[in-house]
């Protein structure tokens, strides 16, 4: 499973803004120049997410995006949710539909542990928690 072009950018993102949350403001321009997301790409992504109102738009010369919520609160699932990425109950790994105890796919059985683990992983880590671990951005 591989999470859409967007959701992996939102992700990538919103933990750079939480790192650097000292700054309060960031541009989209800082954005895009930093984390290497094409310009408009990122804009698109950003106009998203403050329709979420995980952050807001300030407009103007000092202008940029701040948090509108504290990173804590913020989910990883909230994130994915946005762009439709959420991996739901009867989703089937094979895409064939909807996948249950009824009507299963060949991969049913096999993909159900992993799938409860990503589930639970994206519903509990906060941009908090996976911001500032080192990790590449």
């Amino acid at each position: 499973m591989q999470l859409s072009k967007s959701s992996q950018y939102a992700i990538r993102i919103l933990s750079y803004m939480a790192n650097h949350k000292d700054s309060k403001v960031m541009t989209a321009t800082e954005l895009s120049e930093k984390l290497d997301i094409p310009y408009k790409f990122l804009t698109k992504i950003m106009t998203d997410i403050v329709k979420a109102q995980l952050v807001i738009s300030i407009r103007g010369r000092d202008g940029g995006y701040a948090f509108a919520r504290e990173p804590s609160e913020i989910l990883i699932n909230d994130i994915l949710e946005i762009f439709h990425d959420a991996i739901e109950d009867e989703q089937c790994v094979l895409g064939i539909g909807f996948c249950n105890g009824i009507t299963k796919c060949a991969l049913h059985d096999q993909w159900m542990e992993p799938k409860m683990l990503m589930q639970k992983m994206f519903r509990e880590s906060t941009l908090e928690k996976i911001a500032g671990q080192g990790c590449k951005i």
